[in-house]
Order: structure tokens, then sequence, then C-alpha cells
């Protein structure tokens, strides 16, 4: 797999000195200059690429719900997780919402399967699970209704998700990464029905080697509701 790939080094603004991201996938919260429109200090931070992986599909999946299995409507079982990204673009020093971004993300179910793969363990071809696809709205937000996800030999416990835009000055723009959760956050979880059935998960976040370049940026702080949990994480880009 490809290893986290390196930022250039990028001046943001007079009152905040040269922030730069390199291969080890380190990120760093930036203040920004923002003017009244722009993004919150708070929701401006530039956060690591990480591999993409073997498992992406592009099913152009336009749905909030990614829960269902669009052949027959079935609802994958697991904890309830709302996924809200809060997208922002870094420009001329200061930081602003990013409107109609094309966000992707995809994960296992509770079992560790992912849909619409052939691996030596599953086979689930033509099936579209857990995958799907928002457009960023006027104030750069994206908003999903999922679960939260299982786990699979070699990896500590994930969501990929990826950000496209339509041309920007020299062309489309791509932004993949992935998200992750504190251990004893998934500890507690996994100790529930449909996860316990699948036995203690091998992995955790300091043993993963995709985790170790940058994931300590990359986790999410979710908050119990309605049965299961929400999260927002909210992530600047930094564009030609």
């Amino acid at each position: 797999m490809r290893t986290t790939e390196a930022y250039s080094q990028y001046l943001v603004s007079r009152r905040q000195i040269l922030a730069w991201v390199g291969t080890t996938g380190v990120s760093l919260m930036m203040e920004m200059r923002c003017p009244a429109h722009a993004t919150p200090h708070s929701l401006c931070i530039v956060r690591p690429k990480q591999t993409e992986g073997p498992y992406f599909v592009d099913e152009r999946l336009h749905r909030m719900d990614i829960r269902s299995e669009p052949s027959n409507g079935k609802l994958v079982v697991g904890t309830p997780l709302t996924l809200t990204f809060q997208v922002s673009r870094v420009h001329v020093g200061a930081c602003h919402p990013l409107p109609d971004a094309q966000v992707d993300i995809w994960h296992c179910d509770a079992r560790g399967i992912y849909s619409d793969v052939q691996d030596p363990g599953f086979d689930t071809s033509g099936q579209k699970f857990l995958r799907g696809y928002q457009l960023t709205d006027a104030q750069g937000t994206a908003r999903f209704q999922t679960i939260y996800p299982g786990w699979y030999p070699a990896r500590t416990v994930h969501i990929h998700f990826k950000i496209r835009t339509a041309s920007v000055v020299r062309g489309s723009y791509e932004f993949t990464s992935q998200v992750y959760f504190s251990d004893e956050l998934t500890d507690r979880v996994h100790t529930t029905l449909p996860y316990s059935s699948s036995g203690g998960r091998r992995v955790r976040n300091h043993d993963d080697v995709i985790f170790r370049d940058g994931g300590d940026r990359l986790i999410l702080e979710p908050s119990e509701s309605n049965n299961g949990y929400t999260a927002t994480f909210s992530i600047a880009l930094v564009m030609s």
C-alpha cells in the first residue's frame, strides 16, 4: 500500500508561521485569518493523506444513509453512527467553506466485510452496502448515516474517505485518507452484538502501520446520541 503522501510548504498568513506537513503524516491546526464568511478557526485543520487501500469502488451512489443494500433495501446491522464532514479550503491566507465537493465514504460492516469485493474470505460482488457519497452544502458540510465499523485482520478500525472537487484553476482536486476511533471506544462498542460474534480484534491503533503514519491526527471524537454515536470531522484542504 502507498504511504502518506507529502505536502509542500505553504504560507498560511502573516499571523502563522510556515506550516509543513511531511511524509510522516504529521498535521497541524492552523489559525487562519477568517473574514465574516469564512470557516471558524477551530474548523480549519489540515489533515494527512493516507492510502486509498484495495477496497475503493467508485459506485457513484449519491445518498446520505449508506446502511442499506440497494438491491433489496436491507439495512446493515450495527451501532448507528452519524458522521459529518466539515470541509474547507485554505486560500489566500484564509479558510473558507468548500461547497459542492464530493465526499465518498466506505468501510466494512460489523463482521469486517466490504461490499462489491472479491476477497479470499468473501465475495460480495454487485452489492453496495456501506458505500456512498454526498456533496458539501454552502457551509462545506456533508453528513452520512452509517454504522460503527467492525474489524478485519491486519487493520485497526477505520473509515475511508475521499474528497473530490470540480475543476479549480489547474484541474480537479482529490484528497484521500481515513478516520479512526479511540481504542477505548472501539473496545466498548465491540462488546455488543453483532460485533462480539467475531471475537476480539487483533490490531489496535498503535499496531496498525497505516495508523502510525499520521493516524493520531485523524481520530474522531464521537458523542453518544440516540442509541449510537455522532461525530464531526473538520478538514481544510490546501489546494493550488
